[in-house]
Order: C-alpha cells, then sequence, then structure tokens
C-alpha cells in the first residue's frame, strides 16, 4: 500500500510543476504588456501635448536650450575669441576665430567669478588668454552680462566697447614666453633670457633653436630707426621733465621720430630715464626705473611673463610685468575662421588648425 502511495505523489509532483509554469509567463507577459501600454501612451500624450503647444513657445524653448549648451560649453570647455589686433602676427591675424581650451588650466564657476583648480599649468611657448590687467571692470553685473552675450554669439557681439566705439581689451592673448625663475632683459627690441638655473644670458632666438621652440618673432621697426627714437626719448626728458632746451643734435635725430610707424616704446622710455638720471643723481627712482630696462627684471614664482609675437606692435608683460597663473584662462588651441578669408581664400583655407 505504502508503494502505491509512494508512486501516486510522485506522479502528482510534475503535474503541479506544469500548472504553476503558466501561471509565471503569464504574470511576465501580462507585466510586458503593461510596460508597453504605458510606454505608448506616454509618447502619445507628449505629441498631443506638442501639438497643442504654441508655436513661439517651442522656439523660445528650443533656443533657450540651444543656449544653455552653448554657454555650457563655452564656459567650461571651449570659448569662442576673436582677434581684436596685430600683436601675435603671424601665427595670429586680425579679426581671427579661435577656440581656447578652458577646461586645462580649470575654467571659472561663473564669468569672471571664481576659478576651479587645475595641476595643469601653463607651458612655455602656449598661446595663452588672460584677464588683462589695465583692464578696468565697470562692474560685475555688467561683466557677466557682456561674458554671456559674448559666448552666445560666438564672439560676433562684443558690448563692452569705449568711447570711439571699440572693443576694451578685457582678455589678451599672448604667448608664454617667460615662466617662474627667468630673467629677461631687452635691447633695442631684441630680447635675451636667463632661465631659471642657468648662469647666461641666452638670445632669444638661440635659446628658442636649442629647445625646438618653432614661433616666430616679428619686427616691425628697424635698427636703423633707433637712434632717433631714443633722441625723442631724450627731448622729452629735457622739454617737458627737465622744462629745458634741448640740444640742437637731439632735435635734428628726434625730428626723424615721428615718421617712425611701430615705434619701440621701451627704448624711448629707456633714453629719457637716463636724462633724468643724469639730472636727478640723488632721486633713486629714476635709477630703479633705468635698472628694469639695463639690468633685466625678474619673473616671480607662480607667474608667467606673456610677449605678442609682433614685438612692436604689441602691449605685453613688458609693459605691465609678469602675470599670475591664476588670471589665465586657457590655452588658444584651434583656428575655426580666418579672419583674412575673404581677401585671400586660399591661403586662409591653409591657416585653419591647430594653433602653435
Amino acid at each position: 500500500m505504502s508503494t502505491v502511495t509512494g508512486t501516486l505523489e510522485k506522479t502528482r509532483k510534475p503535474s503541479s510543476a506544469k500548472q504553476e509554469r503558466p501561471d509565471f509567463f503569464d504574470r511576465l507577459q501580462g507585466f510586458t504588456e503593461s510596460l508597453l501600454t504605458f510606454r505608448r501612451m506616454s509618447r502619445r500624450i507628449k505629441k498631443e501635448k506638442q501639438k497643442k503647444k504654441n508655436v513661439v513657445l517651442d522656439w523660445v524653448e528650443a533656443f533657450l536650450w540651444a543656449a544653455g549648451m552653448v554657454l555650457l560649453i563655452n564656459q567650461y570647455l571651449f570659448q569662442a575669441y576673436q582677434i581684436p589686433s596685430g600683436s601675435m602676427i603671424d601665427t595670429l591675424l586680425i579679426g581671427d576665430r579661435i577656440f581656447v581650451n578652458k577646461l586645462i588650466f580649470g575654467p571659472e564657476l561663473l564669468p569672471g567669478l571664481g576659478k576651479i583648480p587645475s595641476p595643469a599649468r601653463p607651458k612655455r611657448n602656449e598661446v595663452i588668454i588672460f584677464e588683462n590687467p589695465s583692464y578696468i571692470s565697470r562692474g560685475t553685473a555688467f561683466d557677466v552680462a557682456q561674458r554671456i552675450i559674448y559666448m552666445l554669439t560666438l564672439s560676433m557681439i562684443d558690448i563692452d566697447r569705449d568711447e570711439n566705439g571699440e572693443p576694451k581689451a578685457h582678455f589678451l592673448i599672448k604667448r608664454a614666453v617667460g615662466m617662474g625663475g627667468d630673467w629677461f632683459i631687452e635691447e633695442r627690441g631684441n630680447m635675451r633670457l636667463r632661465p631659471a638655473g642657468e648662469s647666461r644670458w641666452f638670445d632669444e632666438r638661440e635659446f628658442a633653436a636649442l629647445h625646438g621652440l618653432t614661433h616666430n618673432v616679428s619686427r616691425l621697426m628697424s635698427q636703423d630707426e633707433y637712434p632717433a627714437l631714443e633722441a625723442a626719448g631724450k627731448a622729452s626728458a629735457y622739454s617737458r621733465d627737465l622744462g629745458l632746451p634741448v640740444p640742437l643734435y637731439i632735435q635734428a635725430l628726434a625730428s626723424r621720430a615721428p615718421y617712425i610707424l611701430y615705434p619701440d616704446y621701451l627704448a624711448h622710455d629707456k633714453a629719457r630715464l637716463e636724462v633724468l638720471r643724469g639730472a636727478y643723481p640723488h632721486e633713486s627712482r629714476y635709477s630703479i626705473l633705468l635698472a628694469q630696462h639695463s639690468q633685466g627684471r625678474f619673473v616671480p614664482e607662480s607667474r608667467i611673463l606673456p610677449l605678442g609675437d609682433n614685438r612692436d606692435n604689441s602691449r605685453d608683460g613688458r609693459y605691465f610685468g609678469p602675470v599670475m597663473g591664476s588670471k589665465i584662462l586657457g590655452r588658444g588651441s584651434i583656428i575655426y575662421w580666418p579672419g583674412d578669408f575673404s581677401s585671400r581664400r586660399f591661403s586662409a583655407l591653409a591657416r585653419f588648425g591647430f594653433i602653435r
């Protein structure tokens, strides 16, 4: 009897399992159908809402979304920038539109406010963009508005203009020539460099050749024009600072200075200070200022000396000094639209690409 009962139990178990399986698959099928139905209904509801939405409102939402994406990309990744002057010729020409890599050195949290720290530091010879030390702000609210409009229009519109209607130089783009610990000196526009740890001075072109730096330094002022420019500096010291008559031989040389199109103002200032130091040997300020021209200037640690490739048409670190690393906003990366495209189409096409 027990044997018969055991046999019956064994035969009943498979039948119960067969009854449970359809229930499991039925539930799975029901869940899948409900999910698909919900998705279909959601899409239908979304389409109906789109049909009922005002066309103008739809365009506004699309514009705001696109504007938000442009702002995020410009603020934290790549910002469009237009070259306003010829200070970087021949690397960058007037009107060139470039993208600046803002992520590499740590982007600002908000335009003009705060900065995200980054372990990366600018390297020698890189093209960098930084805040102009001479720029006078019109207030935080205006700066933020100007930056947002400038970024949204991909550098097409700049509301920050001077009394002549020209865009103010809020940012400068130059080459990182001097690094922390370097000494530099200029003699008639030709720069010499003594890098950190070196005991001798190098001519800039010699130093560039030794280290494989390929950028070109452009000069617009001829060495033959320096005597006239230096004479003009001395004449300025006699007439304006000292109130004395200018010696005739200095007048004769200085008369040619107004015809110099791109004068080296540093050489002019050095000649002026030489006269003033001779007239006031007891005043140390003239000796200190002149020493910067004759003995060189030092680049402190954590600072960078930015210079324009077009030396005789660039207001750069020689005038306002080395800039702090925290003020450097990014590195010039790509020329996406050459400024001379319409006038020299084929040569302009060759200029698309990475900035070196």
